[in-house]
């Protein structure tokens, strides 16, 4: 099928540090990415549906993006406050759903974007637009990492690659051929992101940098977006892999695992893995 809708998963980007409580870090993306958004989903009259299920502050984590979006021009922004299963059915929120040109998740939980949002009505909704129309759905740190079918669900980032230092569960699916985690490099999630694609070595794993994101379309190539780095991981050649004769707790070992760093501009064929990098010429943006 030729998928006709964009993902723009996000690595998140806490604004007043890392050690503050949730209620002084809501996370808020940088112009820059935020106006890609804006512009893959049709511009400033597009119709933006924020979605901050996944967070456990949802009204102020709401008036965050209704700013921000605001200053990038955009009117036609609206809310879809999902707190519990039933509000996936609501004729309301699914409306919502048909009508939109972009939805924005939220950082926060991803298990309660599954939880709450998964296999319901407004879900085959949103699958349904994303193959056959242009809907762009995006996604800061948890609302990113919900987008796959293999879905981090939590885990150790101080258990350097100890077999079980990962949760893994089922994600939304929009992208089945990815494992997505954000806040890769300030919160040291190598180890985790590791076991995740030694579990599922035939995926490839993308580690999202804060400020950072991807353009991900026709479910195939993306582009880097932001100030930071992307880092993936491609199992597809590895030599070694003891993951599966572990017991939990043990110290894993991996041969061969490709690894490429990516920053702005650079794209990625995600079928054929193929990289193209930008030139080192090129002018900075």
């Amino acid at each position: 099928m030729d998928i006709r809708g964009v993902l723009i998963p996000i690595g998140g980007n806490e604004d007043k540090g890392v050690d503050t409580p949730e209620q002084s870090t809501l996370e808020f993306i940088g112009d820059g990415i935020l106006a890609r958004v804006v512009h893959e989903s049709g511009g400033k009259d597009a119709m933006i549906v924020v979605v901050p299920t996944a967070s456990s502050i949802p009204d102020e984590v709401w008036k965050n993006y209704l700013d921000a979006f605001g200053k990038l021009g955009c009117t036609n922004v609206h809310l879809m406050d999902v707190r519990k299963r039933e509000d996936s059915e609501l004729e309301q929120n699914i409306t919502l759903a048909e009508q939109a040109d972009c939805f924005m998740f939220s950082g926060g939980d991803q298990s309660q974007i599954t939880r709450k949002i998964g296999t319901t009505s407004l879900h085959r909704v949103l699958v349904d637009r994303y193959q056959k129309d242009s809907l762009v759905i995006a996604g800061t740190s948890a609302g990113a990492m919900c987008m796959s079918k293999e879905m981090i669900t939590g885990g150790s980032s101080k258990e350097a690659f100890i077999k079980g230092a990962v949760g893994m569960g089922e994600g939304m699916d929009f992208i089945p051929n990815l494992i997505i985690d954000s806040h890769f490099i300030r919160r040291g999630r190598f180890g985790r992101l590791s076991e995740a694609v030694a579990k599922f070595p035939n995926l490839l794993g993308v580690g999202l940098a804060e400020d950072t994101g991807l353009v991900i379309k026709k479910c195939n190539t993306f582009e880097v977006i932001g100030s930071g780095m992307v880092i993936l991981f491609d199992p597809s050649k590895l030599k070694h892999n003891n993951q599966k004769i572990l017991e939990e707790g043990e110290p894993m070992s991996l041969s061969n695992l490709r690894t490429h760093i990516l920053a702005n501009g650079d794209r990625f064929n995600i079928k054929s893995r193929k990289l193209k990098v930008l030139p080192l010429d090129a002018p900075l943006v």
